[in-house]
């Protein structure tokens, strides 16, 4: 089974499971109860330490996209010099890179990932730091005189004391159990640890354009959960490609799959699109922007101010 039917095959088994999928969750339930006891034990061990700096983590409980880096990009927009680390998955570099600064891009989206270099295109008001230890990220930011720090996907780091905020995902998983038997990376009380959960529709707004729309469209993207695009799709999507989530697209095979389908652009994501922009194709983009509550600001406001 290829790495893009496996990813296809996990979603299937998470979200829209087949009679096998659920006696294979049955089956093993016992491991998902072993990992939410272990979850749980880690977390309690884990002591918070201060790092003198406004900290924001913006994460999820499920495997999976839920729609947390249009939020990390909403709640930077309307701060003054925030850091955003990520771990930066998918891209070929390891340790720490400082991805761009203050509008500057450092380096190209192989070295930084797909989600990075997005957010260094969006935000011209932040640094961006890739880390897969967060800590190293939140001293450079801090010595790189960011006033606070936005954790992509940091709910897990309970060493580190943050102001946790959960999005509630917009396509659920078929059951509450934790992996492997369902999407849960932790227990789904842990809503109750939050200090702000976000859920579409009551704290938060989110509009989805098409940017350079044109008559006949493929769809090709490498997000985790593509299916959750289908309701934004217009009905001149003639064919879809899925890809692994933060796949790395080679040139040759976007341009052939594009000049086999006879479209006149590529559809794709704004996190796609930073990894297609020098293949010279024209590209059609699905502009996603998340409008915050004003209750929402006030919120991180009131935390960051104090």
């Amino acid at each position: 089974m290829s790495k893009r039917s496996f990813a296809s095959w996990i979603e299937e088994y998470f979200y829209r499971p087949s009679l096998f999928g659920r006696f294979l969750s049955y089956l093993l339930s016992p491991i998902s109860i072993l990992w939410c006891l272990c979850a749980k034990i880690r977390r309690a061990l884990k002591k918070p330490v201060d790092y003198h700096i406004p900290i924001i983590s913006v994460g999820n409980l499920i495997v999976g996209g839920s729609g947390k880096t249009p939020v990390c990009i909403a709640i930077a927009k309307h701060m003054a010099k925030p850091a955003i680390i990520l771990r930066g998955y998918g891209r070929l570099s390891h340790g720490l890179v400082l991805v761009s600064r203050f509008g500057e891009i450092l380096c190209d989206v192989k070295t930084s990932g797909d989600e990075a270099m997005l957010y260094a295109k969006e935000l011209k008001n932040a640094l961006v730091i890739a880390s897969e230890d967060r800590v190293l990220g939140i001293q450079k930011a801090k010595e790189l005189g960011a006033h606070a720090v936005i954790l992509d996907d940091g709910f897990g780091k309970a060493d580190i004391k943050k102001f946790d905020i959960l999005i509630r995902p917009d396509l659920k998983p078929s059951n509450t159990f934790c992996i492997p038997s369902g999407a849960y990376r932790e227990s789904i009380s842990n809503y109750k640890n939050a200090d702000l959960v976000l859920e579409e529709g009551v704290n938060f707004r989110r509009d989805v354009a098409i940017q350079n729309e044109t008559e006949k469209m493929i769809l090709i993207t490498a997000i985790a959960n593509p299916s959750r695009l289908e309701k934004f799709l217009p009905p001149h999507v003639t064919a879809k490609f899925f890809f692994r989530d933060h796949y790395m697209f080679g040139k040759d095979e976007i341009i052939r799959l594009f000049r086999s389908s006879g479209a006149s652009s590529v559809l794709t994501t704004t996190k796609d699109a930073v990894k297609m922009e020098d293949f010279g194709l024209p590209l059609s983009i699905l502009k996603l922007q998340i409008s915050l509550h004003e209750s929402v600001r006030k919120k991180l406001d009131t935390y960051i101010s104090d």
